[in-house]
Order: structure tokens, then C-alpha cells, then sequence
């Protein structure tokens, strides 16, 4: 058995995406997955399986909108996938200092060296960006709550759609699949 992260996008941020955790972590037993564990409130979740993730991502997906009428996309990452992001982190002194405000936000596709450069145009205050393994990592210095750089911006820029998670909750899903 491989134990994954299963990260929702757009789950209880912003108003948006209703779904206690109980209900999602009721859901993953469900579904046959072994030892569901939630974490925080915005849709980040580890199983146990033998699955492939492209197979639980569209597992979840699909329960998710039978359940609970909730259409939203599904990032599954493995440990190594986890580790990989952390040991590739472009911000270390942010990530040692600041974590919570370093945003990585995983994707569904490589971002582009095209796409980062057109996201880099569109940044209009302090944020910074770089490319990571499947990820973009995101400094928001000043804070995400007064930032103009929204995901709506960023996944524009890029072509592709994500979901993020701040440094230290990517942390702890790396030491819970471990």
C-alpha cells in the first residue's frame, strides 16, 4: 500500500466549495481507501491504496459530484512526488523563515518556461514565482490577502489549472505519506 495526498481544489476557501472534512474523510473510507486522515480545513487529505493516482484522482472527483454535488478537480502527489517539491523549493530562506506565506501551488501539467514568463508579466506587486517538479512555488512577502497575483491570474498565465497549499501544510502531507 502507497499512502498519497489527495489535495481538493477550491474546498471551503473564499465561501466556496462546501465540504466538512468529516464528510471528506467519510467519503475516502467509502471509496475503499485504507486510514483517511484530513488535514486543516481546505480539502487536504492522505489515503492509503494500491490505486494509481490519475485512478483516485478520478475516483474522488466522481464521488465528490454524486455525493455532495461538488465539481471540483482532485491533485493527488505521492511521497516522493511531496519530497521532490520540498527538496526543489526555490524560496529556502522564506521557507525557513516565512513559511506560511510561500504558496506552492501543485498543477495539473508542467508549467511551461513560456508560461511562468507571461506569469511573470502579470505580477504587479512584490510576489515572485518560480517553477518547481509539477508545482509553481509562490513568495507573497506582503501577505496573500492583499495580493493582486490570484489564482484566477496565475492559471491564466500558465495554461494550467492548481491547487495550493503554504509550505508548512506541504510539509506535514510529505511527513504523513511518509
Amino acid at each position: 500500500m502507497t499512502r498519497l495526498a489527495v489535495l481538493l481544489r477550491a474546498v471551503n476557501v473564499g465561501g466556496t466549495g462546501k465540504l466538512p472534512m468529516a464528510d471528506l474523510k467519510a467519503a475516502l473510507a467509502g471509496l475503499g481507501y485504507d486510514d483517511p486522515k484530513t488535514l486543516g480545513a481546505a480539502g487536504s487529505a492522505v489515503i492509503a491504496t494500491i490505486a494509481k493516482p490519475a485512478a483516485v484522482e478520478t475516483a474522488i472527483e466522481a464521488a465528490l459530484r454524486s455525493r455532495f454535488g461538488l465539481a471540483t478537480e482532485v491533485f493527488v502527489r505521492t511521497h516522493a512526488q511531496l519530497a521532490a517539491t520540498l527538496k526543489a523549493g526555490a524560496f529556502p530562506a522564506m521557507a525557513k523563515e516565512d513559511p506560511s506565506h510561500l504558496l506552492v501551488l501543485f498543477l495539473k501539467g508542467e508549467p511551461t518556461a513560456a508560461g511562468v514568463a507571461a506569469l511573470r508579466g502579470k505580477i504587479v506587486g512584490p510576489e515572485e514565482v518560480e517553477a518547481g517538479p509539477g508545482c509553481l512555488y509562490l513568495a507573497y512577502g506582503a501577505g496573500m490577502g492583499t495580493s493582486k497575483l490570484t489564482g484566477q491570474i496565475i492559471e491564466r498565465a500558465i495554461g494550467l489549472r492548481g491547487t495550493g497549499r503554504n509550505w508548512n501544510t506541504v510539509g506535514k502531507l510529505a511527513e504523513l505519506t511518509a
